[in-house]
């Protein structure tokens, strides 16, 4: 136990009541170290029936095993139930038919929560703490913001969620700097594991942890403390707007259509309609909730541009006007409402499909696109004979610079925000069976391949290779 005279960090204690069974994701790095010491040092008097439990990702090899011993012996030490599990990350990150792309990340983050929904029914345990940090709360933020994300993102890692299953996510450790929790553990004594691929800059994470974040503390040394007070106002308005909607969408958001001499008939799209006249008495703010709202009952998470789009629509379109939005959203203005319902026909099939051959090497006009494309090889080896410049197709895949994973195009032109016919005709180019170019985004180079591409009134695309 450590002595009175040893701060701890900032943590939490509301989170926390006697008799919680409660296990703690122990990764073996400072954080989680941390917080299993605070915490076993604290048990009795907190009432806590605590557990360590740690997830094997399969990634790093021998340096991962040193993690699980590591782990298993300080549970041991600390005399705590010691659960653990090994998945394959890099093997549930690959693509495969039905299921989308990840990064490494992804699919790390979705199974570690797979296996702490399980830990918590099969133990069974009431929650699982995990040591998010300060600097993580403002990590997230930023990698969010870079994003475009609306505030509800910005709100950044919650101290406590409720799993789907049952039970609870802690994060006791929010207020706490990750300087604050090395200290701690310096002043015990005890040592912890570091994480070699925490310095790989092929992750977005450490990227901005180690090269974006250093560079506007230039600016501001308290950025990671305002960043994370942002995310406790937006979750905190976030709340609110959440029961203010609760209390208004009834009112507000109509089932199918109006029939004449009154009342209305629900269609079998599950259509939904906003009336023009009272959205358009209401603030911007409400407004924009109550179509991302109207949109998500479909299936639907809009973006900035395709929200501004439909509220263009409903308050300044003409009766009869339509609107065909990404993922199917359909949206059509009549003389009273606006009606959103899900398109039977993709947008992409909206537009006619266009596709130009470029021989290697080559230049050709490609008038649909608006461009005029040269493609010169300049890798080693034999290079394809042509290439194909096309707009994408449903399935196609890229790896983006500094990207870990392929990622579909659908997601990628999301993450630009591109909707509406632009998006349907967005071009790529093929060559060798992939994709080595894309309009917008900078991909990683693949080998045996080396291209120049250049467009009137676009910037030269930096040369692809190996």
């Amino acid at each position: 136990m450590p002595s009175a005279s040893i701060a701890a960090p900032p943590h939490d204690l509301s989170l926390l009541r006697p008799g919680l069974r409660l296990a703690v994701g122990l990764s073996g790095g400072a954080d989680s170290v941390a917080l299993l010491r605070l915490l076993a040092a604290r048990r009795r008097e907190l009432g806590l029936v605590l557990h360590a439990a740690h997830l094997h990702h399969g990634l790093r090899g021998q340096e991962a095993d040193g993690d699980l011993e590591f782990c298993r012996s300080l549970a041991a030490q600390l005399d705590l139930p010691f659960h653990e599990a090994r998945v394959d990350v890099a093997a549930e990150a690959r693509p495969r038919p039905g299921k989308a792309a990840e990064t490494l990340e992804e699919a790390a983050r979705r199974l570690r929560y797979a296996w702490f929904r399980s830990l918590l029914s099969e133990v069974p345990l009431d929650a699982i703490a995990t040591a998010h940090t300060l600097d993580d709360q403002a990590e997230t933020v930023v990698a969010k913001l870079l994003r475009g994300a609306w505030t509800e993102g910005l709100s950044g890692i919650h101290p406590k969620l409720e799993s789907p299953g049952g039970g609870q996510i802690l994060r006791p450790l929010l207020g706490a700097t990750r300087a604050q929790i090395e200290a701690y553990l310096h002043e015990l004594g005890q040592p912890w594991r570091e994480d070699s691929s925490n310095r790989h800059l092929t992750f977005t994470r450490n990227r901005i942890r180690h090269e974006l974040l250093p560079r506007l503390e230039d600016w501001n040394p308290r950025l990671r403390e305002h960043l994370a007070q942002m995310a406790t106002i937006a979750r905190d308005e976030e709340a609110w707007w959440q029961a203010e909607l609760a209390r208004l969408a009834p009112q507000l958001l109509l089932p199918g259509r109006p029939v004449r001499g009154g009342g209305r008939a629900v269609t079998a799209d599950g259509g939904l309609s906003l009336e023009i006249s009272r959205l358009a008495a209401l603030a911007p703010a409400l407004q924009r909730r109550l179509l991302r709202l109207a949109a998500g009952k479909l299936g639907v998470a809009l973006d900035f541009p395709a929200t501004e789009s439909l509220l263009n629509l409903a308050l300044i379109g003409r009766a009869g006007q339509k609107l065909t939005l990404p993922q199917g959203l359909a949206a059509e203005r009549s003389a009273r409402e606006l009606r959103l319902s899900m398109s039977p026909e993709p947008v992409q099939k909206l537009n006619s499909p266009q596709e130009y051959t470029v021989p290697i090497p080559g230049e050709i006009d490609a008038p649909a696109f608006g461009l005029r494309l040269r493609v010169e090889h300049s890798g080693a080896g034999s290079p394809p004979s042509s290439a194909t410049l096309r707009n994408w197709r449903p399935g196609d895949r890229v790896r983006l610079r500094y990207s870990s994973s392929p990622k579909k195009v659908k997601e990628v032109l999301e993450r630009l925000h591109v909707t509406g016919s632009d998006r349907a005709l967005w071009p790529v180019l093929e060559a060798g069976g992939r994709i080595v170019w894309m309009q917008g985004v900078e991909l990683e180079p693949e080998a045996g391949l080396a291209f120049r591409l250049s467009s009137p009134g676009m910037e030269p695309v930096p040369q692809h290779g190996t």
